[in-house]
């Protein structure tokens, strides 16, 4: 009985986590500059404090910087990367604690670091792009948007990696033990380097679904796929392995140790 009430705990939970970030997706799809102060404004005085520049809240249009040459809009809300990382953190305790019971109050204090964790990185993001604004940075044959698009994905992948590996060290602290410690001695090394693996492409998967799964789902709605989201693909798939591969490469040599 109390495992058959566990189960369903747990699929409530999953039931919960999703619909959550559904339900915000939904908000955020629609939602004017105006509604979406709530991530907007701590975003835009970090940037300020960060940069030294100053912006003023324009209704419906967002906050213009002084001499009116750069907006941080809607679309600058970072409300997906938001997502991600709720998303991120709540599947990944329920995945690790799997054979335990997650407390309820867990997922709020999930939302919570997502925010904070969002807000600091859309202020890197922001400050970078305002940077580039002024200093425009030739990369390869990409275009000033394709380098955006570029810096965006690599600051926000950057920042979810980290986030994954703060919540793998609290996980850490919290049971005390590294998972690895189970793996008999004679496959340490092999144990360690696939759990290492199989954790660095936990993000990823998740980075993929938020990011492409639902433009995919419009894509094939409507029959076809834009040149503009092709090309959103392809940034989105390969720059995050910029990031990734030398990560676990490092990680892998430094166990042979």
């Amino acid at each position: 009985m109390i495992k058959t009430l566990s189960t369903w705990e747990r699929r409530a939970q999953i039931a919960v986590v999703l619909l959550c970030a559904l339900a915000l997706k939904l908000y955020y799809s629609a939602a004017s500059v105006n509604e979406l102060r709530w991530i907007l404004a701590p975003t835009t005085k970090a940037v300020e404090l960060v940069s030294g520049s100053r912006f003023a809240f324009e209704s419906y249009a967002g906050y213009v910087s002084s001499d009116r040459s750069f907006v941080i809009a809607a679309s600058c809300a970072g409300v997906n990367f938001l997502i991600t990382g709720f998303l991120m953190l709540s599947l990944g305790r329920l995945w690790r604690a799997r054979a335990t019971r997650v407390a309820w109050r867990f997922f709020p204090c999930a939302a919570v670091g997502a925010y904070l964790t969002t807000i600091v990185a859309n202020t890197v993001r922001i400050t970078t792009a305002l940077q580039l604004h002024e200093t425009p940075l030739r990369l390869g044959g990409l275009s000033g948007n394709q380098v955006h698009r570029f810096e965006g994905i690599f600051v926000y992948f950057g920042f979810l990696l980290l986030l994954f590996v703060l919540s793998e060290m609290v996980e850490v602290r919290r049971l005390g033990r590294w998972s690895s410690n189970r793996v008999a001695p004679a496959g340490r090394f092999n144990g360690r380097a696939a759990g290492l693996w199989q954790k660095l492409v936990f993000p990823l998967v998740i980075y993929y679904a938020t990011t492409l799964g639902i433009p995919l789902a419009n894509a094939l709605r409507h029959g076809s796929a834009s040149t503009d989201f092709r090309e959103h693909a392809a940034f989105v798939l390969l720059t995050p392995l910029l990031l990734l591969v030398p990560l676990a490469l490092v990680s892998v040599a430094s166990l042979r140790k």
